[in-house]
């Protein structure tokens, strides 16, 4: 089987050249669900970019009637943050034009929606697929209302343009997949939405952190929030609703590094959640590649440390490591600038709790900046 491949300009430069994405879409023979990949939105988080690689070599060797449904993935999601470097560093973090995280750009229906409760009330007996498609038709009719203003006169800033390119492909999918990496150091894990923690669970990785506190305005949350307002508003009502909508952020490994043990995660973990969602078939599961427990985490108990004074890192504990209240994170070399010697080792402790995810690759801090995280 092979894919449909479009190539879609998203940025003229000034010199007259285009920046564009490439998308990737396989057609089963059978209709059925719509999932949307992508990857690279951080553009030193390029993991991402080695698991499409794989999973569009294993999607190809499949015949048409073992799809059910149809497939799209965009890998280098955003060329222009991609190719944002610092000396031999990649940063594409950060829109250069007006300092936006590129992932806290999206628009998000449920912020605009007008008596989401009225909607429900109305629609409190009708069959939940009759809903989930009068629901998305409303939301696709707001989202047009943006191409609008791309084409006033006075123009738009470059973030609107691209984040009407991407929302466009993903916002009619039932599914949504968008690969990351943490920018420092990393283990794998998934970011996942209230309700979905047993699906969670099918791409099979160590660790999942449940988006119960938002950032706002990211890819995944701009996709799964309308439909998760909506149920909220059954539950008032007294009818509990779950609709067939997922959206995942994998987490895998470090920022401006393919480690080849995140990768053939990100990789299996998919091709098992495609199977076991029923949208590929007559394809053997994967070999197990985690523990067979998922440890389950928030994001509203996840615990960030930040140096309280300027230095070297000297860490004491390693990813994964867990780790008790009071116990040495890391010691701080830090020099005084007073004609004195430097005072003893700082150490500082944990405040609470938890294993060792995420640790920042510069161990030369001023004070206040990001050290490691726990969850």
């Amino acid at each position: 089987m092979q894919p449909n491949i479009t190539s879609i300009p998203i940025l003229q430069l000034a010199s007259g050249d285009l920046l564009s994405i490439e998308l990737y879409r396989f057609f089963g023979k059978q209709s059925g669900a719509k999932v949307y990949l992508q990857a690279n939105l951080h553009g030193a988080e390029i993991v991402g970019n080695a698991v499409i690689y794989g999973l569009l070599d294993w999607l190809s060797h499949l015949k048409p009637d073992q799809l059910n449904g149809e497939i799209w993935l965009v890998p280098v999601c955003n060329p222009l943050g991609t190719n944002q470097r610092s000396h031999y560093f990649s940063s594409g973090r950060f829109n250069p034009y007006d300092g936006k995280d590129w992932n806290r750009i999206f628009w998000d229906y449920e912020k605009e929606a007008e008596d989401l409760l009225g909607f429900a009330q109305a629609h409190l007996n009708v069959e939940i697929n009759t809903i989930q498609d009068i629901y998305r038709k409303r939301i696709q009719a707001q989202f047009e209302k943006l191409a609008d203003k791309l084409r006033l006169p006075a123009g738009a800033p470059l973030s609107d343009h691209y984040r009407f390119h991407l929302q466009s492909l993903c916002l009619d999918a039932d599914y949504l997949i968008d690969l990351h990496s943490t920018s420092n150091q990393g283990l794998d894990y998934l970011y996942y939405f209230a309700g979905r923690e047993e699906r969670a669970k099918l791409f099979d990785l160590d660790y999942g952190i449940l988006l119960d506190r938002y950032d706002g305005d990211a890819f995944d949350e701009a996709f799964i929030k309308p439909w998760l307002a909506l149920e909220q508003c059954f539950a008032k009502l007294g009818r509990t609703l779950r609709f067939d909508r997922e959206a995942w952020t994998l987490e895998l490994g470090n920022g401006m590094q393919m480690k080849p043990a995140s990768v053939k995660k990100g990789i299996l973990g998919i091709q098992n959640y495609l199977i076991q969602k029923g949208l590929v078939q007559g394809v053997a599961l994967p070999p197990a590649i985690s523990k067979p427990q998922m440890y389950l985490a928030s994001t509203s108990k996840l615990q960030k440390y930040y140096s309280p004074f300027g230095g070297m890192v000297c860490p004491q504990v390693s990813l994964g490591d867990s780790v008790q209240q009071g116990q040495m994170l890391y010691q701080l070399l830090s020099f005084n600038k007073q004609s004195l010697l430097p005072p003893t080792q700082i150490e500082v402790v944990a405040q609470q709790n938890g294993i060792v995810y995420d640790l920042s690759s510069n161990q030369a801090v001023n004070m206040g900046e990001y050290v490691l995280a726990t969850f």
